[in-house]
């Protein structure tokens, strides 16, 4: 055994915006094979991650939902925590990046970028929504791509062709909000000079990232590395800047200090110190992210470490998107899966054999082919795996539940599969899982060989010694692949265990034979994949697709702003209902007239599914008096009652005190 290495393990920050879906599991499923087979090497490693919580479209996705930010990304750290610990991934710690921890993080940050002569003032021109009231980042910004002519496209990049772009360079831009045209003006942006570091960073990215990645940003050092922008305009949620009035840190600073606040939050609450992982030069550090944001984490992020002393990742692991068909994941096909929509269909462990098929260390996408997932599933995972544990542990249940001797040919095969044990070993070091699987296959479909050829069922008969010793053979072979597949089928391992009577296995497992005594009853591992679950996934998937289109045609964008000022002009008065008159050719619509103190009036209310007219003769209620008489199809109406609910039967009409008297001011 090799000395005990101390490692901390990150994973991208998802988005406090936004559900899990299956693409996302890529990464977290990866990390999470890797994470665990090092614990079971007995290394201490800790997989830290956390809700990325800040930014303007969690502001408005609160907005619209009329919550605050903060019940927001509280209510999606739940899903969130829900999604992952289903799908059996195993945070040390699972924390948030609205923390004090984080904001201390980031004024830390700050301070040392300030001493160190790395942040520079200037202004800026950018969008603004004046219906809104606010900047628009690049993303909230739509228009007509000024290279192919696109429309609908977003304000840093087309999707069509390709290219990249600044919001200013759109043709007809609009706020995505609202879909009003936006205004040019000019703000001081808060810079850190990255060009600072450009020494530290050329050499840094040609030893710790992958080589593809390392050449790939060579091409930043052909000319001066660009400022980046860390600052953002009220409002914004995130985090203020200290001495600077309403400017914010912009999400990408303080999201990846996440890394480290989540550290601090684990460390407080087992009694360690956080700088075993984030100053002990001994100790390692990994983060797995995707490629979309390799800039970010291999410039941005150790030029910040850099600035404020603390370590920097000894590698950054990089992994392609996830395809499903052969394409990009598709909402209108169906193929835009969220975690808790699979969950509803499917065992979570079909896809983490799945992804570790598909997985390498490389930068290639993973295609998730929903034909080849349920072959697959079923023809390895439940056909040649887990039916090996079916086809001996219950013969050996027949006679009488306790393991013979091995066999020398056993033996040979258990030092064969050993030696294959140590370039797994290697291969899930290196994490090419993928590579990993092939060698088990392998060794399950020789166990599968030595089980037919050798007939146990009927050597039992004639003779059952021989017989149960090759049934121990087989059963030797079947545990030395649940070992080497714990990593990525945890709680199939722990099944075998309990069958096993064996405590959790570790890699040392993998040296110890059992022969000659008792093993429990046969339970069954894992059910062959139905394809018609998988229909049913894809069919709920598209109708969730369907049900979001609804919901946003229904949306209604703000109306534009209106000063206090404005808002006293309404003049609200209150009336007593003298006479309902039912309008026969309209459902909803009442035709009141009202006393409203000096004079009469006729109002037109849609109030008919939530009062009878006789009950509303002589009630007060509340009008605005002062509204501009309005033509409709069933008459004129002089004003409007105010009332509040959903509509329907659940409308409320607002009543003064029993004690007003008509024409008398609401304020």
């Amino acid at each position: 055994m090799s000395e005990k290495r101390k490692i901390l393990v990150t994973a991208a920050l998802p988005y406090a915006n936004g559900d899990i879906h299956l693409g996302h599991l890529v990464e977290y499923l990866q990390t999470d094979f890797w994470v665990r087979f090092q614990r079971m090497r007995g290394h201490e490693c800790l997989y830290i991650c956390a809700d990325d919580t800040h930014g303007t479209p969690v502001m408005v996705s609160a907005r619209a939902r009329g919550i605050s930010p903060e019940e927001l990304i509280s209510e999606k750290q739940l899903d969130h925590r829900r999604d992952f610990a289903a799908f059996e991934i195993s945070f040390s710690n699972y924390y948030t990046t609205h923390s004090p921890e984080n904001q201390a993080l980031a004024e830390e940050f700050f301070a040392a970028m300030q001493r160190g002569d790395h942040i520079a003032v200037r202004p800026v021109k950018q969008f603004y929504c004046p219906q809104d009231r606010m900047f628009l980042p690049d993303r909230f910004v739509t228009g007509t791509c000024p290279r192919c002519r696109a429309e609908d496209q977003y304000g840093d990049s087309c999707d069509k062709c390709g290219a990249a772009y600044s919001p200013a360079e759109l043709k007809n831009p609009a706020c995505s909000i609202c879909g009003n045209l936006p205004q040019s003006r000019e703000s001081d942006h808060l810079f850190f000079r990255l060009e600072n570091f450009r020494d530290f960073l050329k050499q840094w990215v040609e030893k710790h990232t992958p080589a593809e990645v390392a050449n790939k940003l060579q091409e930043w050092f052909k000319e001066e590395l660009r400022d980046w922008d860390i600052s953002r305009d009220a409002p914004y949620f995130g985090i203020p800047i200290p001495g600077f009035p309403g400017k914010f840190f912009y999400v990408w600073l303080d999201a990846p200090l996440g890394y480290i606040s989540a550290t601090i939050d684990w460390a407080r609450r087992h009694g360690r110190d956080f700088n075993e992982f984030w100053q002990d030069q001994n100790s390692e550090l990994y983060h797995f992210i995707g490629k979309d944001i390799v800039y970010f984490h291999t410039l941005f992020w150790p030029a910040m470490l850099q600035a404020a002393g603390y370590k920097t990742p000894n590698q950054v692991f990089v992994h392609g998107f996830l395809t499903v068909n052969g394409e990009k994941m598709s909402k209108s096909k169906g193929t835009f899966i969220k975690a808790t929509t699979y969950l509803n269909h499917l065992n979570p462990i079909y896809l983490r054999y799945y992804y570790a098929c598909k997985l390498n260390a490389g930068l290639d996408d993973l295609d998730l082919n929903l034909q080849d997932f349920v072959n697959k599933v079923n023809s390895e995972l439940i056909g040649k795996i887990s039916n090996l544990a079916s086809r001996s542990l219950q013969m050996v249940d027949r006679c009488g539940g306790v393991l013979g001797r091995l066999s020398p040919v056993g033996l040979e095969m258990i030092e064969a599969a050993l030696e294959k044990a140590d370039l797994v070993t290697d291969l899930y070091e290196k994490r090419e899982f993928s590579k990993a699987l092939v060698q088990i296959r392998g060794l399950a479909e020789a166990a599968n060989r030595y089980f037919d050829e050798q007939k146990p069922w009927e050597k039992i008969k004639t003779d059952p010694a021989l017989g149960l010793s090759v049934l121990t053979d087989v059963i030797n072979l079947f545990r030395l692949l649940v070992i080497m597949l714990k990593p990525i089928l945890p709680s199939w391992a722990e099944k075998v265990e309990l069958i096993m009577r064996e405590a959790p296995y570790t890699w040392d497992c993998l040296q110890r034979r059992i022969e000659e005594r008792a093993v429990g009853p046969f339970r069954m591992l894992a059910q062959r994949m139905e394809k018609e679950k998988v229909d049913m996934l894809v069919e709920q998937s598209q109708n969730q697709a369907e049900e979001k289109k609804e919901m946003r045609a229904d949306y209604e964008p703000l109306c534009p702003t209106v000063s206090f000022a404005e808002f006293q002009k309404v003049d609200l008065r209150v009336a007593r209902v003298l006479e309902v008159e039912i309008i026969a050719k309209a459902d909803k619509l009442l035709r009141l007239k009202v006393d409203i103190g000096l004079e009469n009036r006729s109002i037109i209310a849609g109030i008919r599914q939530a009062y009878k007219a006789e009950d509303l003769i002589g009630k007060l209620i509340v009008l605005a008096a002062n509204l501009e008489p309005r033509r409709m199809k069933f008459g004129l109406s002089e004003g409007m009652l105010l009332a509040a609910g959903p509509g329907g039967a659940e409308i409320f009409v607002l009543s003064p005190d029993s004690g007003a008297k008509p024409g008398q001011r609401v304020h």
